[in-house]
């Protein structure tokens, strides 16, 4: 049952997006889910560089990556450097809510369309800068993608100290991008209600190194959270190499023994409890400081057993353990199938194509549909026209 009037929860909410990549997409795309009017202003020629993103499906610019990042929005050309288009753009802020961009400072001020000069034609507009560096310190004008963050935050350090590698490495994920993106998110509702209390719009800054650097060192600040430091920096679980994924006799199963009932309970469904008998792993401390002992001893002993054998023992003793696994094979998982995450859509042009579900579900709001991906400058006439209407 859905109380309430029966609408998206930003219905009404009007966002200009001049965002490209991931980084600002993958806000405005949230945004959209929740119900916003998402309009996508993408330069010439080519539009979102992301639309190029991976094999296209029978259009070009409509890749997979484009595709996963921009469904609910409205596609619209304009060249900001030429009068015409800039004035299209003006119009469409004057009744914006929010402009959400992640062109830098330096090139907004050039086009006019700087925070004071936006506020200037809409005094209460809430204007989003996803930028890779905070602007009050030396890199602020510095460019910035995925890559970039994840070296300068030292998220690539992290592999090395799990495999004793001397490299650093990149997680294969554009994490900082989408960590980033879900930031700018919470920023705009946050400036939204804050606007509903007092009427007035304001400046949001979401800087990428900053964002990800928070997310990052949450647990890996480690013993440098205290002046002076008490231990080396890291969270010594998440770098301890025997913590992995343990093999079976066919497969891998990822077992999380967080808490010590889930370490006694792990060698009771291994049969094997009596390796818990030795001095240093006598007592819960004991335990605690040595778990890579355990690790090791666990990831000796799960090979007697099957992925399914070892699962089945794990649920029995709720033990949280799921198997590992491969990206190749996560559309047939039977849960997410069984919750319709992945949905069959069709594109007018595209065809056939899975989209993955927004996560959270809202009580209140209706489940709906948001409108496709949009092609390049789709609505880009009703638009430039003023004839647009809600996506």
């Amino acid at each position: 049952m859905t109380p309430g009037d029966g609408k998206p929860m930003l219905s009404g909410i009007k966002v200009v997006d001049l965002t490209s990549v991931v980084f600002g997409p993958y806000c405005t795309q949230t945004l959209a889910d929740l119900g916003a009017d998402v309009i996508k202003v993408e330069s010439p020629p080519m539009g979102d560089v992301f639309r190029w993103a991976g094999k296209p499906g029978a259009t070009p610019g409509m890749g997979p990556g484009f595709l996963a990042l921009n469904r609910g929005k409205q596609s619209v050309l304009l060249d900001l450097k030429k009068p015409d288009d800039l004035a299209t753009m003006k119009a469409l802020l004057a009744d914006a809510d929010v402009f959400v961009s992640n062109v830098r400072g330096q090139g907004m001020e050039r086009l006019g369309l700087d925070y004071a000069s936006v506020r200037a034609i809409r005094p209460d507009i809430i204007y989003v800068h996803c930028v890779g560096f905070g602007q009050d310190g030396p890199y602020a004008d510095l460019p910035a993608y995925d890559d970039v963050i994840q070296a300068a935050s030292g998220a690539t350090s992290l592999s090395k100290r799990v495999d004793g590698g001397a490299a650093p490495r990149f997680i294969p994920s554009l994490i900082a991008d989408k960590v980033s993106g879900l930031h700018g998110a919470y920023a705009v509702l946050a400036a939204l209600i804050h606007r509903m209390r007092t009427g007035e719009g304001q400046l949001v800054e979401v800087p990428m190194l900053e964002a990800f650097t928070h997310f990052i060192l949450l647990e890996h600040l480690g013993g440098h959270t205290f002046d002076p430091p008490n231990a080396p920096t890291c969270y010594a679980r998440q770098v301890d190499p025997n913590r992995q994924p343990f093999p079976t006799s066919d497969g891998y199963v990822a077992i999380a023994a967080y808490g010590d009932r889930h370490w006694l309970s792990l060698f009771e469904v291994l049969e094997a409890s009596a390796f818990l008998e030795r001095p240093e792993l006598a007592t819960t401390t004991d335990r605690f400081h040595n778990m890579a002992l355990m690790y090791h001893e666990v990831a000796r002993l799960t090979p007697g057993l099957t992925t399914a054998e070892l699962l089945a023992r794990c649920e029995a003793a709720n033990l949280p353990a799921r198997e590992a696994r491969d990206v190749d094979d996560i559309m047939d998982d039977p849960h997410l199938k069984a919750t319709g995450f992945f949905q069959r859509r069709t594109h007018p042009t595209e065809g056939d194509y899975f989209e993955m579900r927004p996560p959270v579900k809202f009580g209140a709001m209706p489940a709906r549909a948001p409108s496709l991906p949009p092609k390049l400058d789709e609505q880009g006439a009703e638009i430039r026209g003023g004839q647009r209407g809600p996506a």
